[in-house]
């Protein structure tokens, strides 16, 4: 299996990528294609004292910033890293690509370049999130503001293939976002896409609150783009404020900390459960391909961690089983 990653894209490229990349090349026996700057990243390669031979360089003369118009970026930039990782996947010479560049640039490129699957009319980021019994996914995390009802079917469809094909969850129990449990409760988006869900072949548990998320109430959470990035960037920045909050109380005195030492085991453990790092990327669902999105600021951990999701992803031929999926539930969705 060949990965293509986007060595150019994120706040820490190209080391931390290149870091990652050989990491996860050694831990889970993939071939790696660093897409980029052949120069800057062979320096990268030269730092590391045994490079893997599953690693070599494609060279891109042109690198997509995070702050540009990822549609003209796209356009205009046919050499950048980016697109080049997705030309790759296009053509088959690698299954998956990964990148921590610019979002926008890597939903477009992959919709572009990969298309979509027949059935799916809007391909929507799928974002893990820690549970109490485990991990749910979140869709569509920000790559549709507006949608309609069509569109909430399909994530639910596309979440509960993902759900149980790569986290190996049975008949995945899914959720449709709201301001309460009942039925009747939501905007008309909500409503309507609850009754549709309820005649569908899923495991549609009905509404759940945002409160519902965390303590597992259900294994795939649907809404739309714009509910479900604000809530995803609230779970970030609550993760963050509760571990700065931890640190704070425990260097208060030298009985917090001698008491952490005893805990420490625990500590790390909770810990990696809530860092984004730990996840790697979140999968680009819809696209013909395996397109894995990862966070502006991941390390070299969440640089591995997201080769490994991408590598799950093609293990499990989740494009396919999306596909199989969207053609037997399409007579379900369309009936009145």
């Amino acid at each position: 299996m060949r990965i293509a990653v986007d060595a150019m894209g994120g706040d820490y490229a190209p080391a931390e990528i290149v870091k990652g990349a050989i990491e996860a090349a050694r831990e889970y026996g993939v071939r790696i294609i660093l897409v980029g700057d052949q120069e800057g990243i062979s320096r990268e390669l030269a730092k590391h004292a045994a490079v893997e031979p599953a690693v070599e360089i494609r060279h891109a003369s042109e690198v997509v910033q995070m702050d540009e118009n990822s549609a003209n970026a796209i356009r205009r930039k046919t050499d950048s890293s980016i697109v080049v990782a997705a030309n790759l996947v296009s053509s088959g010479d690698a299954q998956a690509m990964v990148s921590a560049g610019n979002t926008g640039a890597a939903m477009a490129v992959a919709t572009l370049k990969l298309g979509r699957i027949a059935g799916i009319d809007r391909p929507a980021i799928g974002s893990l999130l820690p549970t109490m019994n485990g991990t749910a996914v979140l869709l569509d995390a920000g790559a549709n503001v507006d949608c309609d009802v069509e569109n909430l079917l399909q994530f639910a469809v596309m979440g509960s293939e993902y759900a149980e094909r790569v986290l190996k969850l049975n008949r995945p129990r899914i959720g449709l976002l709201s301001i309460g449990e009942e039925a009747t409760k939501g905007d008309k988006l909500t409503k309507a896409a609850n009754a549709r869900l309820a005649r569908m072949d899923l495991n549609f548990i009905g509404n759940v609150e945002g409160k519902d998320i965390f303590r597992g109430a259900a294994d795939v959470i649907i809404c739309d783009g714009f509910a479900g990035n604000v809530t995803l960037k609230v779970a970030e920045g609550m993760a963050e404020f509760m571990l700065a909050v931890l640190k704070e109380e425990i260097n208060r005195s030298i009985i917090c900390r001698l008491g952490v030492q005893l805990l420490s085991r625990a500590l790390r453990r909770a810990r990696a459960k809530l860092d984004y790092a730990e996840y790697g990327g979140a999968p680009l669902l819809g696209v013909n391909g395996v397109c894995i999105i990862c966070h502006g600021r991941s390390d070299a951990r969440a640089i591995r961690n997201a080769i490994r999701a991408g590598a799950s992803a093609v293990e499990n031929d989740i494009v396919t089983c999306i596909s199989a999926s969207v053609r037997q539930k399409e007579l379900a969705a369309t009936k009145p």
